[in-house]
């Protein structure tokens, strides 16, 4: 078999000097191996040798970075320089390219193993990019769920701590408030000793005096029957003003505990009937004013709005030394607004409502009264200007 030289074979990778040096030696490998199994005979265990040197040779041009192109291209120069000469018969020639197209074929098929292999690798690659862009989906929304619940947990901590900040708050209140009713019971009860006490006292100095002097009068009554009717008439005279000054002070009694005015004929009435009462036994003249409306409150709220004033001009004519006293009840929407004013002397307000410092009522009662009915209660006192007593209560209970 005839060869024809020619010249080696270009391929598209011959601008990279090390690569054509390997396609160099590929190509006479190549020529080499093709050359033996253009001369080979039939005999099955050599052609089973011929193709394992050409899978062998395959691998190889893999390894070395070869694709079927570079190969191609290798065969078909090979194949040129190793065909028949022109003399050989057409049966030769096409004996030749048929071994020649086989061995090309074992040459690639590592290359084709590799690309099925690789289109394998690469649609399980992109079974798994898509796996993990599901995965990475789902992960995303389970971070986002994951936020939207650690952003509600963070709300419903702050909500428990407020929680539990407004229980320790309320419950410091509860213990306020609980110290501060048992001081209040405390009072109340002292008030009540010291209000019995004072009853008592004015029922042994004024009544059981009084009576005592009326017994002694009708003593001398009886032994002084006889004597002139001029005496006789006069000791009677006494006697009879004793018994109307006894009448007065239980009446003066039994108005302080509860005014009969109040229930018979209502508010006004009897803070017109204690006005008057408390200018004669002060001397202070006291400016009322009012609606006729204020009848309209329940019987609870007329006598808290009764008890305040009273127990607010007691306290003037106690402690403020003023000279001018206003008691005002006006007509507000939905509610009565009553202030006491006074010109007098002004004191710490917070201090005489501390119930733990006050060891008398005064104003803690007037508060308590006044928010029993629900009600505000509110004292200003400036110096210079004096006092001023607000009580507001609504016509409707809340």
């Amino acid at each position: 078999m005839a060869s024809c030289r020619s010249a080696a074979p270009i391929t598209h990778t011959d601008t990279n000097p090390f690569l054509k040096k390997k396609i160099l030696n590929i190509s006479r490998r190549y020529r080499a191996e093709l050359r033996k199994r253009l001369r080979g005979t039939s005999h099955a265990w050599l052609s089973r040798a011929s193709s394992k040197r050409a899978e062998n040779l395959g691998r190889f041009a893999v390894g070395e970075g070869l694709e079927t192109l570079d190969l191609a291209n290798i065969h078909g120069y090979a194949l040129l320089e190793l065909m028949p000469a022109n003399g050989a018969t057409q049966s030769s020639r096409d004996k030749a390219v048929k071994r020649a197209g086989e061995f090309f074929l074992e040459v690639v098929s590592p290359i084709e193993k590799t690309h099925s292999a690789m289109q394998e690798k690469y649609s399980e690659l992109k079974r798994s990019i898509e796996s993990l862009r599901m995965r990475t989906a789902e992960l995303t929304a389970s971070k986002r769920k994951l936020e939207a619940e650690m952003v509600q947990r963070r709300k419903a901590e702050a909500m428990l701590l407020m929680s539990e900040r407004n229980h320790r708050i309320l419950l410091r209140e509860a213990r306020q408030m609980q110290l501060r009713l048992r001081h209040l019971s405390h009072q109340v009860l002292s008030a009540q000793e010291a209000e019995r006490k004072e009853i008592s006292r004015e029922l042994h100095d004024e009544i059981v005096q009084t009576l005592t002097g009326i017994n002694v009068q009708l003593a001398s009554l009886k032994i002084e029957s006889g004597v002139s009717k001029k005496s006789f008439t006069k000791h009677i005279s006494y006697t009879q003003r004793l018994v109307e000054k006894s009448v007065d002070i239980v009446h003066r009694f039994a108005r302080d505990l509860r005014p009969t005015l109040l229930d018979d004929l209502g508010l006004i009435p009897a803070l017109h009937a204690y006005m008057k009462s408390f200018t004669a036994r002060t001397g202070l003249q006291v400016g009322f004013s009012t609606f006729a409306g204020v009848e309209r409150l329940s019987n609870d709220k007329r006598t808290v709005l009764y008890r305040v004033a009273q127990a607010a001009l007691v306290n003037i004519a106690e402690h403020a030394k003023a000279s001018s006293v206003s008691v005002t009840i006006e007509d507000l929407p939905q509610a009565v607004l009553m202030e006491i004013k006074d010109n007098g002397v002004s004191f710490d307000v917070a201090h005489v409502l501390d119930s733990r410092r006050n060891k008398r009522l005064g104003l803690i009662g007037m508060r308590e009264r006044v928010e029993m009915v629900g009600g505000t209660f509110r004292v200003v006192s400036l110096p210079g200007v004096g006092t001023t007593v607000s009580s507001m209560l609504p016509f409707k209970n809340k």
